[in-house]
């Protein structure tokens, strides 16, 4: 019978150390996700997040990936999602401009301090357009403005000024928080830690908000429970999908000896993109909402009949929408993928080893052939992937329901970022267990 290492998680003082500090700076984080942002007409947010138009759908999404932010306009609203996307956008212009790709390649670690730094700059434009596009596009969906004292011209300009502001330092103590995580608590897992816990501090609610409905509330409950655990064994079952291709390494000579030959495996992954492809789609489809808010309230009439067609069509309850996300998930899928596999460079890699695929000469036509295969597996994952982004959608048409905010609990991206963290987070404390010298070991029954 095996016992655990686990058992000795409280026992080391340092492993101890690191989770209080992780509890602590979340706590930290969950208090300061109530602090409303100053200026907020509360009447007209709550009358957006109970209204029973398509308004709402979107507004409960956001709230849900958000971890109730969106509820009271936090000066946490958009969380830390502007430094993701500033992330993102940095990690795809690497193979892009050569001048980068070489400064990542020559030195990696001066590489990688050089790509945080430039990532926490763009993070600042980032956080100020995504502040005036939430409260354009929320003050569009209400039909008012839900900033009272809101513009850029006039006695409004200074507290339009100190209310975006404020909205991205909350974004920057975000991201403060999760690299204190990261560098004094559970290693490498502050940012998805910080998303992590606001989804999980939404769920209870989103699961009294099903009950709410007097006559579908219990049985809606329950379908949404069933389809919440098949959900995640297929989201588990899918990111832990392998598809091995056989590599060998050829024997190599130590001394006067000559070791034998290796036969082994590369393992590439189903679904190696995450949710990335999900940020992305959700971004470029929130780009003509915020743009068409604009144009919304023209004197010209054609103009604002045009912005309002858009405004409506991707307000995140059209069927268009749907197609467009699940379209757009897919494809990002395999961009994405392609752009992190060429980094890796396993052609190179694996000549420079000497190792070789069987039936495949070395270097570019192995690199050609694992891109390939990648791409075969890549698509049942991406199919997968879209499919669950618009699942939600898909209840929200079959089941009749007057709480649409539980259905989101299926939402791709905040399983994939519960399921993940959950699993890496694990991984991190076993493998800090076994640094600190705890096995597992075995025991008579």
């Amino acid at each position: 019978m095996k016992r655990s290492a686990w058992r000795f998680l409280w026992k080391s003082e340092d492993i101890r150390k690191k989770l209080l500090i992780t509890l602590l700076l979340l706590v930290l984080y969950r208090l300061a996700a109530n602090i409303p942002v100053p200026g907020i007409d509360r009447a007209v947010l709550a009358q957006l997040a109970t209204s029973a138009n398509p308004a709402q759908n979107l507004f409960n999404m956001l709230d849900l990936l958000s971890g109730g932010t969106m509820s009271n306009f936090s000066i946490l609203a958009m969380g830390v999602y502007p430094y993701i996307t500033a992330q993102i956008i940095l990690t795809l212009l690497i193979p892009i401009i050569p001048a980068l790709e070489r400064r990542m390649k020559d030195n990696p670690r001066e590489g990688q301090i050089f790509q945080e730094k430039w990532t926490m700059i763009l993070t600042i434009p980032m956080a100020a357009l995504s502040a005036i596009g939430q409260i354009n596009i929320f003050s569009q969906l209400a039909g008012r403005q839900i900033f009272p004292s809101y513009g850029f011209t006039g006695a409004n300009l200074v507290p339009t000024l100190a209310t975006i502001i404020t909205m991205m330092a909350g974004t920057m103590f975000g991201v403060w928080l999760g690299q204190l995580i990261s560098e004094y608590g559970i290693p490498k897992q502050g940012l998805s830690l910080i998303i992590f816990a606001g989804i999980v501090a939404r769920i209870p609610a989103n699961l009294a908000s099903l009950l709410s409905d007097k006559v579908n509330g219990w049985w809606m409950l329950l379908v949404i429970l069933v389809l919440l655990a098949l959900t995640i064994f297929a989201i588990v079952y899918v990111q832990q999908g392998r598809r091995n291709v056989p590599v060998f390494f050829p024997g190599r000579r130590v001394g006067n000896r000559m070791s034998m030959p290796v036969h082994s495996n590369l393992p590439l992954m189903v679904n190696m993109a995450g949710m990335i492809p999900l940020i992305f789609a959700q971004a470029i489809l929130t780009f003509p909402s915020i743009l068409s808010s604009y144009f919304v309230n023209s004197k010209t009439t054609w103009v604002a009949n045009i912005a309002t067609t858009i405004s409506s069509t991707f307000n995140g309850q059209s069927a268009v929408y749907s197609l467009l996300y699940f379209v757009m998930v897919v494809a990002f899928t395999f961009f994405y993928t392609d752009v992190m596999f060429q980094q890796q460079n396993y052609g190179e890699n694996l000549k420079r080893q000497g190792a070789q695929i069987p039936g495949v000469v070395r270097g570019t036509p192995t690199q050609k052939y694992l891109n390939k295969v990648q791409q075969r597996i890549t698509l049942p994952g991406s199919l997968f992937l879209g499919l669950v982004a618009v699942l939600p959608y898909i209840l929200g048409a079959i089941f009749p329901t007057t709480a649409r905010a539980g259905l989101f609990l299926i939402s791709a991206a905040g399983l994939l970022i519960v399921v993940g963290v959950v699993r890496d987070t694990f991984t991190i404390i076993e493998t800090e267990l076994k640094l600190h010298g705890y096995q597992e070991s075995l025991i008579k029954g």
